[in-house]
């Protein structure tokens, strides 16, 4: 009898991912974690495949992080940036893998925390942080330092509840793709940006 394949989250996850939610609702995105639809959705759409230097903010309790590090080529690096602490701890205890670097911080200070692990510029930057609950003077100045930290034709991919990353996102980068994932509690907005391989002069 062939054993079945245990469920990517347990429910113990999603009650954690829930209280912690209820605790921060400003901090998290959703209200549960992400579904495997979405995660395959964000490896697609993100290039996942064949990219050699990631970055992602906000790892929650791990499910997405461990869905980038098995579609990542075995060479690469992913560096994910949390600042739940509760988070940060229980994905570093159950993730053992050398490509791995968890960061417990705040993604406004992602070019000190990239400068800090010393990493190549990143091709990807994935986002699962709520831009929507950020002031626009915050949100504006990540994503600022998003394009800047992106490598020439990189590409910064984030997962929403709203579309108001997109307004905040276009003075850096332009129009954006976007994609909806229905197969998500709730319903996610997947949006996709590419950075040009030299930047315009006016």
């Amino acid at each position: 009898m062939a054993r079945k394949k245990p469920a990517l989250f347990s429910l113990n996850d999603q009650f954690t991912f829930f209280y912690e939610f209820l605790k921060h609702p400003l901090q998290i995105g959703s209200i549960i974690s992400s579904s495997r639809f979405l995660e395959q959705r964000i490896l697609k759409t993100a290039d996942i495949a064949t990219s050699k230097t990631i970055v992602e903010l906000g790892c929650g309790t791990g499910g997405t992080t461990r869905a980038i590090l098995k579609a990542m080529p075995r060479t690469a690096r992913l560096l994910s940036v949390e600042i739940n602490p509760h988070f940060h701890a229980l994905v570093s205890s159950r993730i053992n893998d050398e490509r791995f670097i968890a960061h417990l911080g705040n993604s406004c200070e992602l070019k000190k925390i990239i400068s800090l692990y010393r990493i190549e510029d990143p091709e990807v930057i994935i986002s699962g942080i709520p831009f929507s609950t950020m002031n626009r003077c915050t949100g504006s100045q990540l994503l600022a330092e998003i394009s800047s930290l992106l490598a020439p034709h990189g590409r910064f991919v984030a997962y929403q509840v709203s579309k108001r990353v997109a307004s905040l996102c276009r003075p850096f980068f332009g129009y954006e793709r976007t994609q909806l994932e229905l197969l998500n509690i709730p319903p996610m907005f997947i949006f996709r940006w590419d950075k040009p391989a030299f930047k315009a002069i006016h």
